[in-house]
């Protein structure tokens, strides 16, 4: 189906600033990247909204009963696309409005969350994945970051599974002087949440020369910065300040086994630092073994081998990844919410706005460009 050459795209996420992620980082690019394409965005995001803390997680904020507030912006915008990017409170409210306007909608899966939940309640992992199964069977499509992440979600009866990769800021993230970072070589470093499921004392455990660091923040942290005195834990770094940490690294050591991408292992790569990295999904897809990063279930042996890799082939490989392609991509897989005048003549005469057909009352406003 021809798209029509700008749009209005409605992106519905419980995942926003000032939460530090990758997902955070995906959307928000994303979003960008699109209007710099002449598309119009409207991001409903948890701001907006009366919030309550996240369940074992309270600096992740959900909005309390949105369904009334997101019907309202969504009608005031009238998007010719909506896509919702996770299952919370917010994605649960678009998904609920799409299905009883039946319109159209994409969906992408961000998180294992299902491993999630296990890492900290007693829930069996299949009941996670059939209530999840249930939420993305309604999309048009859902959009997956990796051939293994596809694979297994196949697996699970998950389908309409397209593609949607990620991109790296190479001017941000790129070699620079190994002096930001004053500690004892070389330098193992951990950029991410500090949290039980992305496997972090993995890493910490780990017998190996010179400095261990680990940048970010999370429930974790104050226990294994007890229990570990030798790391240095420097909390979250952004913008410039996080390049140069990453830049001045030796080795940046994954330990997760639940990300379904590792956006900050490209920013690795493209600041000329090798992976070490479990070989599971999300790495296996990212990382050019043996040339960009090292992949082993010993992580141990893969941080030292990887100290042996070519700084230029890692940048190299993170080359092959950009924004644009990525925000193409996801544009691609929108499903449209509108039809174009000619697919209306030829299936049932004069072009038909899907809006006032099937949203009672809605009216143009003009919208803004997100809702914070």
């Amino acid at each position: 189906m021809d798209r029509p050459r700008s749009m209005r795209i409605a992106l519905v996420t419980d995942a926003w600033h000032p939460q530090t992620n990758g997902v955070v980082k995906t959307l928000s690019t994303t979003a960008h990247m699109l209007e710099r394409l002449g598309h119009r965005v409207l991001v409903v995001e948890p701001s907006a909204f009366r919030t309550f803390g996240c369940p074992t997680y309270p600096e992740i904020r959900l909005a309390w009963l949105p369904f009334r507030k997101l019907s309202q912006l969504l009608e005031d915008f009238e998007p010719d696309a909506i896509h919702i990017a996770t299952e919370g409170t917010l994605g649960t409210a678009g998904r609920k409005w799409c299905l009883k306007h039946s319109l159209p909608f994409t969906t992408s899966y961000h998180t294992q969350f299902p491993e999630y939940v296990r890492a900290r309640a007693p829930v069996p992992v299949s009941l996670s994945y059939a209530y999840l199964r249930r939420f993305h069977a309604a999309a048009a499509r859902t959009m997956v970051a990796t051939p293994s992440m596809q694979r297994q979600l196949e697996s699970r009866g998950f389908s309409n599974l397209v593609r949607w990769s990620r991109g790296v800021d190479i001017e941000l993230f790129r070699p620079r002087d190994k002096d930001y970072l004053n500690f004892k070589t070389p330098l193992f470093i951990y950029v991410g949440r500090v949290a039980v499921e992305k496997s972090i004392e993995d890493f910490l455990k780990l017998k190996l020369p010179g400095t261990k660091i680990v940048v970010g923040d999370g429930p974790e942290r104050a226990a294994l910065q007890a229990r570990y005195p030798q790391v240095v834990f420097t909390g979250y770094q952004y913008g410039e300040e996080l390049a140069r940490c990453l830049a001045s690294a030796d080795v940046f050591v994954f330990p997760s086994r639940t990300d379904t991408f590792g956006l900050v292992l490209l920013e690795a790569m493209a600041s000329g630092v090798p992976v070490a990295a479990y070989p599971v999904q999300g790495p296996i897809d990212v990382i050019r073994a043996g040339v960009s990063g090292i992949l082993d279930e010993d992580l141990e042996a893969a941080a030292l081998r990887a100290l042996s890799l070519r700084p230029a082939d890692c940048r190299d490989h993170s080359l092959t990844y950009t924004w644009e392609a990525a925000t193409a991509q996801f544009a691609s897989n929108l499903a449209p919410v509108r039809v174009s005048a000619a697919e209306a003549t030829l299936s049932i005469g004069p072009a038909v706005n899907l809006w006032s057909a099937r949203v009672p009352g809605a009216n143009p406003v003009g919208a803004k460009e997100s809702v914070h």
